[in-house]
Order: C-alpha cells, then structure tokens, then sequence
C-alpha cells in the first residue's frame, strides 16, 4: 500500500508521444497561450486606465479578466513544460497546487458570470434604481465575496483531498484535478465524494439556473420595452450569455470525463474535453467582450490610431 506521505511524484499518462511534432505543439500551445495574456492584459488596462469605464459592468469584466489570466497561467506554463519534457511527472506539492490553482480559477468564474447578470438584471429592469442599487461599495463587497468564498471553499475542499492515502500514482490526464486523487484513494472516499456532489449542484447547477432566471427576466422586460430597449440589452447581454452557455458547457464536459468512465473514447477527445474549460474561456472571453460591448471597442479602436477617447 502507499500512502499519502509516500507519493512524492504523480504520472501523467494522458499526454501523447508527439515525435517530431513536438516543437510544433509547443509552438501552437504557446500562440494560444501568449494571445490569452495579451487580449486580457489589453482589456485590464483599457477598464482601470479609462475612467469612463469605471462602472460596475466593467469593473465586474476587470475582476473577470483577472481570473482568465491566473487560470491559464496555472496551466498552460505546466503543458509547455510537460510537451517538452520526456518523463511526465510532477510532484506531490505541484500537483496539488495546481489543483487549487485550477478550482479556485473556477469558481471565480462562475461567480463572476453570476454577479455580472445580476449587474445586467438590475441594470435593465429597475434602471431607475441602478444607481443606488449598485453603488461602488456595493461592487467592492460583491467582488470581494467571490474572491474570498473561492478560496475558502477551494481550501475546504483541499483539505479534504491533502490527507487521504493514496494506493496509486497515475493520473489520467494533461494536469492534476482533485478527483482524479480522490479516485487513487486506499480508503472510503465518502465524504470527499458527497462534498463535491453537494458543491456541484448546490453551488454550480444553482448559480448556473440563478443566472438563467436572470436572464429570463431581462427577456421579458426587452419584449415589452421599446426598440432602443432591446437594442441595448441585446448589445450587453449577449457576451454574458455566449459566455455562460461556453463556460457550462465546459463544465459539464469536465464532470462528465471525471465521474464516468471514457476510456473507450479516443484520447485526442479526451484531452480536449479536459483542457476546454481552462483553455477556451480565457480565450474566448476577451474576443467576445471586446468586439461586443461598444465603449471597450471604441477605446481600443482609438489606442490602435493613436487617438484619445
């Protein structure tokens, strides 16, 4: 049996022998990876250094942006590494900081999605309240409650995973997430497996159907509004919710891989399902926001001309 104090080094066995295409992977890899830094760096600086920006829509997106930076930055630099090295491993520590790196990344964002439609929901069907409703101390406390319940139930959840005896060292995937130890446990994984279960469906599936119900309000406000009312719900809300619908669908992706079995499923699709959620919000964020959201696109429009706002 080898327990907990025992594993020193865990294998990653889902990563490919890429030969000759390592170079390029790595290449392909790091494209992306440096496009997610540039386009979120791009837009922190365009809200904090533009005080017309200042307002709880994108200050929200800043504290969003910020986690899109910190999530792909506790992977992508870990795959780089693992593309070019031949032996993959990672240590104890690593593996498990990474998993609270991955987690934390997580529930961030989906409290941050849930915040934003409440931002939106207020912002369109009591318009007339909005300013008092969402006042800059109001925002900071939001912020602050997302940052701060992320960590402490990433923590609780480390805390329950750091202790257990583990009889295996293999994981089977591109980088370390905590069921994939919780599956190499000696011993009853009871409790582990009720608090995530609990946490999925109290916390994910309930955010994800708070924000639909959102959602569903703004709509109906939109239909019996004015034209001018649509068009700007419409033009506000449609990253929100492009954002949502790509960020559920990478976590129903990732619960699906971890709780059953796809070994017979091709290991390329594995790979991809794994890395969706981590890879393509970061990316896909940025791109949807900037293009969407007429202020953020006029700003840069005129730092790209060298024109002040």
């Amino acid at each position: 049996m080898i327990n907990s104090t025992q594993v020193s080094l865990f294998t990653l066995v889902a990563y490919l022998d890429t030969g000759v295409f390592k170079s390029l992977c790595f290449m392909i890899v790091m494209s992306v990876y440096i496009l997610i830094v540039c386009t979120n760096l791009l837009l922190i600086v365009v809200i904090c250094m533009n005080r017309s920006l200042h307002e709880p829509m994108y200050l929200f997106l800043c504290s969003l942006f910020v986690n899109e930076l910190y999530g792909s930055t506790g992977l992508f630099p870990f795959i780089l590494l693992q593309i070019l090295s031949d032996v993959h491993t990672v240590s104890a520590s690593c593996c498990f900081l990474q998993i609270y790196c991955v987690h934390f990344y997580g529930s961030v964002e989906i409290f941050s999605l849930a915040v934003m439609s409440y931002d939106r929901y207020v912002a369109i069907c009591h318009p007339l309240q909005y300013n008092t409703r969402m006042t800059h101390r109001k925002v900071a406390g939001l912020s602050v409650f997302v940052w701060l319940y992320s960590m402490l139930s990433t923590l609780a959840m480390m805390s329950l995973s750091v202790p257990l005896q583990l009889c295996g060292n293999f994981i089977h995937k591109v980088y370390c997430d905590n069921y994939s130890i919780v599956k190499l446990a000696c011993y009853d994984t009871t409790v582990n497996n009720i608090y995530g279960l609990v946490y999925i469906f109290t916390v994910i599936f309930g955010l994800i159907i708070l924000i639909i119900y959102t959602y569903i309000r703004i709509l109906k406000v939109c239909f019996s509004g004015s034209k001018q009312t649509r068009q700007k719900a419409v033009s506000t809300c449609t990253p929100h919710l492009a954002s949502l619908l790509n960020f559920s669908f990478g976590c129903f992706f990732e619960i699906v891989q971890s709780r059953f079995d796809m070994s017979s499923s091709p290991i390329v699709l594995r790979i991809f399902l794994s890395i969706y959620w981590l890879a393509c919000q970061p990316l896909f964020n940025p791109v949807m926001y900037g293009l969407n959201l007429t202020k953020i696109r006029i700003i840069i429009k005129s730092l790209g001309f060298g024109k002040r706002v």
